[in-house]
């Protein structure tokens, strides 16, 4: 009598892993034990890797695996392991067409299919099944069973034939199949995930994964990124941030300086976030840069997620303004993450979100700018959908987040790549102004959801002894326009000859 594997308990799910975390959160746990799934994909979106790490996850468990290959030799398959650092050892390699079945005085050919010949290949398979009784099968590929099929009925009989013996086993199949889209073959496997990877006109390809079927489960439907690099597989499931829902206060937290905690009305309140919007070089980033040190000297962690300048460019210019960032840095309380956006895809960047959030225990979050995430984007549609759900995550987990969005223009017409102000909480609006000879910064606040905020304009300064922020200034004409002007005879800030509020 055959000793198969233990098989399912009728009403309850006998989950186990793919041997990928993401996968595994998608699919509600992992995959029912005992079941046949399929997993399509054209050539080179990952499956083999997928089935490998599946098998590698079982033999590590202490589970019998078999991985049976019509589509590459056994060296091929240790050396794609080897490339990921991998060891073959705990799982038998299975090669059902070898050296001696590609002989044309062979009886079995695989170019020249017969009924003979598939009866065959599946009777192999059957009795490999027998002898080691498995708990994880992985076949690869269905392409070369349906050439030697050439027959579609003959083709769905011995799939058929295959799931009643692995199932009869208590066999947990992943079978591989090169993106034809059988809809036959969907209906008779128990589960569906489909691979695609897409070209773009610049950067790395974007790949994505979709559970079209999963029988008794709920899954998280739709897109998900992955990527496919050295370590194998890592699957991004998509944001929903109705699955991290919680409460905090929403108390107000002093950036640093007292006149822009009144412009704001009162600070930065937690589970917010707040646009810095304005032309280049107006000061955004250092503002944001301000904010985030007031939080780290409270004891707060962040994590700043720089996508257009250098990571010592942002540094040396903190410094030079009075704001060391080293020492936080050394702690482990401030991350700096350098975003490279074309290697990125939105999911791998939310994702490692959430890592800083829940692993490393950010409580404030600065991302910038935002402008290089859009221009990575596809389209519009898809950034305004992926910010709302990572803001409201965000804003769920207690975080005080930073948007830095630079607009196009310096005076004048000055206008944005996409209107992220209904997203936001807070929006915090920065203009040059000219006042007797000299470029100055206008700030004011234009919108908070949770404070009662100023209606005024004041003026920004950077100086080497930090970040000032004046008097409410008054006579301003043509703010909102894009160019203001200034006829009023309130006192400008200058270097030294007002007490500022050194950042």
């Amino acid at each position: 009598m055959i000793d198969s594997p233990t098989k399912t308990t009728p009403g309850i799910r006998d989950v186990l892993s793919t041997g990928i975390a993401g996968l595994d959160e998608i699919l509600g746990g992992g995959l029912t034990r005992g079941r046949i799934y399929l997993l399509e994909g054209t050539p080179g979106t990952g499956k083999t890797t997928v089935g490998l790490q599946f098998l590698l996850n079982g033999a590590a468990r202490g589970e019998k695996c078999l991985y049976v290959t019509l589509s590459e030799s056994v060296d091929e398959l240790q050396s794609a392991a080897s490339s990921h650092g991998w060891s073959l050892d705990g799982i038998e390699l299975h090669e059902l067409v070898n050296e001696l079945g590609l002989d044309p005085d062979s009886e079995q050919s695989v170019l020249h299919p017969s009924e003979v010949e598939l009866g065959e290949t599946v009777r192999e398979v059957i009795e490999r099944i027998d002898e080691l009784c498995p708990a994880r099968v992985v076949f690869d590929s269905l392409s070369e069973l349906r050439l030697l099929a050439q027959n579609p009925l003959r083709y769905r009989r011995q799939i058929l034939a295959l799931k009643q013996m692995f199932s009869s086993r208590g066999c947990t199949v992943l079978l591989l199949d090169n993106g034809t889209a059988d809809v036959q073959l969907h209906s008779i496997a128990h589960g569906v995930i489909m691979l695609e990877q897409t070209r773009r006109g610049f950067g790395a390809a974007r790949r994505r994964l979709n559970v079209l079927k999963m029988r008794g489960v709920k899954f998280h439907g739709g897109l998900h990124d992955f990527s496919l690099d050295t370590g194998g597989v890592e699957v991004f499931p998509s944001l929903v941030a109705d699955d991290h829902g919680a409460r905090f206060p929403m108390t107000p937290a002093s950036t640093g300086s007292k006149e822009l905690d009144a412009l704001l009305g009162g600070g930065l309140a937690p589970a917010t976030n707040t646009l810095l919007l304005g032309p280049s070089g107006v000061g955004k980033t250092t503002t944001a840069v301000r904010c985030m040190l007031e939080a780290l000297d409270r004891g707060e962690k962040a994590s700043y997620f720089l996508f257009d300048e250098g990571r010592q460019t942002l540094l040396t210019r903190a410094r030079s303004l009075g704001m060391d960032l080293d020492a936080h840095i050394a702690t482990g309380s401030l991350i700096i993450d350098e975003i490279e956006p074309a290697e990125f895809s939105p999911g791998e960047f939310a994702c490692r979100v959430r890592k800083s959030v829940e692993t490393g225990g950010a409580r404030f979050v600065v991302f910038d700018s935002l402008n290089a995430y859009i221009h990575a984007m596809p389209g519009e549609e898809y950034l305004v959908l992926q910010m709302h759900e990572l803001l409201n995550y965000l804003n769920q987990k207690d975080a005080t987040t930073l948007l830095v969005l630079g607009q196009h223009g310096v005076v004048g017409d000055v206008r944005s790549d996409i209107d992220l102000s209904y997203l936001s909480d807070g929006i915090v609006l920065f203009r040059y102004f000219e006042a007797a000879g000299e470029v100055r910064t206008a700030l004011s606040v234009l919108k908070s959801r949770v404070n009662a905020h100023e209606r005024s304009i004041r003026e920004l300064r950077l100086s080497p002894i930090g970040l000032q922020v004046g008097e409410v200034l008054t006579d301003f004409m043509g703010v909102l326009s894009g160019l203001p002007t200034y006829g009023g005879d309130s006192p400008l800030l200058t270097d030294g000859s007002k007490p500022a509020e050194a950042l």
